[in-house]
């Protein structure tokens, strides 16, 4: 496979990207943290690839990122008080919340009944989704690996292991996104990162949860 680079500002750079990603394929792209690797996320043919292409273990779970609060009845049947006050208060950002699963994403997706959701603060990641909805999304290196900040990174690890990377220059974070569990009585943060436990704390003050 030749894995293919444009530069995000290219008149079709995106057009091209969802044709790939509508064909299977696999997306890099920027985001406000580090750069995405994306596929549709209601096919399992295309969420294998994605496993295959980092060298994943499937029992790893893949989060979902979206452009609009309205995506998100497609990915959970509901966030609940706790979820939806993040998520108005942090998106979009660096703020991952795991949320009960729709049952309709397929199962290789995640492990258990639950999903990680995200908006991005990115225009590239956030044009890209406006324009194909909802993507399964990892970050774009190899399991194991350094995270990628630049397209030339990715390149350095995926090269002829996916179809396209967007280079939309060098990404703002250094770190992913917080995740953090919101289906169990207390929040439990998952994977630290920019946000944290207190900056929700915050945000949650007043609420019973």
């Amino acid at each position: 496979m030749k894995t293919e680079i444009i530069k995000a500002d290219h008149p079709i750079s995106l057009i091209h990207a969802a044709d790939v990603l509508r064909h299977g394929g696999l997306v890099a792209f920027p985001t406000d943290t580090v750069y995405g690797l994306a596929s549709i996320p209601f096919e399992q043919s295309s969420i294998d690839r994605l496993f295959v292409a980092k060298g994943r273990n499937s029992n790893q779970a893949i989060s979902i990122l979206i452009s609009k609060f309205d995506d998100l009845k497609e990915i959970t049947l509901g966030i609940g008080e706790v979820a939806q006050r993040l998520a108005e208060r942090f998106w979009p950002g660096p703020l991952t919340l795991v949320v009960p699963r729709n049952p309709a994403l397929p199962d290789l997706i995640s492990p258990n009944d639950t999903i990680g959701v995200r908006m991005p603060d990115h225009p590239v990641a956030l044009a890209l989704l406006r324009d194909i909805g909802p993507l399964a999304v990892t970050s774009a290196n190899l399991s194991g690996y350094e995270n990628s900040n630049t397209a030339q990174e990715v390149m350095n690890q995926l090269n002829g292991r996916i179809h396209l990377i967007i280079d939309g220059g060098t990404t703002g974070g250094r770190i992913p996104s917080t995740v953090v569990d919101c289906t169990v009585p207390d929040l439990v943060v998952l994977r630290p990162g920019p946000i944290t436990m207190d900056d929700m704390r915050r945000e949650l003050s007043g609420l019973r949860y």
